[in-house]
């Protein structure tokens, strides 16, 4: 298989979700450039622990000449600067990306869960976000210094609400209000995508705060949420982000867990058989094709947990999109 992606269409963009997987030696990544060079640490999963091994940051060139975009997560477990406004590891981790990008790579950032996330795990339990959708948080420890580190390589921000209870969950309308109001706040941007997994909060009012303020409904195929061609069904076919771009994320197949997922796919290096959703891809080409109908731009992001190994499920996704774009 072919594995490089970035010339695939002029306005699409594939890139997966975090990098420098030991998985994908012999697909993206050199294994003579980066023999002896492999860290390992250890990640616990669902009460399971795996272990990793991965390549060094500077690995990101090679990365880019695949893929056009490259979606870090680092930023969601962690704001860029301190409550005393002092660049954190996540701060430096971003500095030392950015100087191994080149003219044209892409960086899709996620925003802090301590903005994003209603209830926060701490001490051993759960507690209320006092800083949820705070405005100065974003913009003061996030925003500023990741348009600093990045400038015009900041291809996008991405807004991931995690999954919510019936129990835990506000009235749409009151939810749309509120998001409403943070995006009033903060520094206005055309690169701002918002990742619904509550399905009761896909319906008109937040879609229609969405079509106001420019910002982007990231269609994503996840556990918990309907299929992506319901997601944007009941968007009413409308794409909304203000910069003419459209998020698809490839992230797990329906109705299996996160760990789940993740001990399926481990240890990255090839498709699992019966993991990989081909509804999910088929869906995935067809919306890249309306959305470039209609003169935007798509990108993708594929996770290793979608199938096993994101570079052999982007290019099913790629052979797909192609066989019925006429290779363009």
């Amino acid at each position: 298989m072919n594995f490089r992606f970035r010339d695939l269409h002029p306005q699409v963009a594939i890139g997966s979700a975090t990098d420098r997987y030991a998985g994908w030696l012999g697909q993206i990544y050199s294994r003579e450039r980066w023999a002896g060079r492999l860290a390992r640490r250890t990640h616990e999963v669902g009460g399971r622990s795996f272990l990793e091994e991965v390549l060094p940051v500077e690995s990101v060139e090679e990365y880019f000449e695949h893929f056009g975009v490259l979606e870090l997560d680092a930023t969601y477990y962690r704001p860029l600067l301190d409550e005393r406004l002092h660049p954190t590891e996540t701060f430096h981790l971003l500095r030392t990306y950015a100087g191994h990008l080149k003219e044209g790579d892409r960086i899709i950032l996620k925003a802090p869960q301590a903005v994003v996330a209603p209830r926060l795990r701490r001490g051993g339990g759960v507690a209320a976000n006092p800083d949820y959708l705070d405005a100065d948080v974003f913009t003061h420890r996030f925003y500023a210094p990741a348009v600093r580190l990045l400038h015009g390589r900041l291809a996008g921000i991405l807004f991931e609400q995690e999954y919510r209870r019936a129990a835990e969950r506000d009235a749409v309308e009151d939810e749309a209000a509120d998001l409403e109001r943070f995006f009033r706040r903060i520094p206005p941007d055309k690169r701002y995508h918002l990742e619904l997994r509550t399905e009761a909060y896909l319906a008109p009012p937040v879609f229609d705060v969405l079509a106001r303020m420019g910002v982007g409904q990231a269609l994503t195929h996840w556990t918990w949420l309907p299929a992506l061609s319901e997601q944007y069904s009941r968007a009413g076919e409308r794409f909304f982000n203000e910069g003419g771009e459209v998020l698809i994320r490839l992230l797990t197949p329906h109705g299996m867990r996160y760990e789940d997922s993740y001990a399926a796919a481990y240890p990255f290096d090839k498709l699992v058989d019966g993991l990989l959703p081909e509804r999910m891809l088929e869906e995935a080409a067809a919306i890249m094709r309306l959305a470039i109908a209609q003169d935007r731009h798509v990108t993708v992001i594929v996770n290793n947990l979608a199938g096993g190994n994101a570079p052999l499920i982007a290019g099913e996704l790629a052979a797909r999109f192609l066989a019925k774009t006429g290779g363009a």
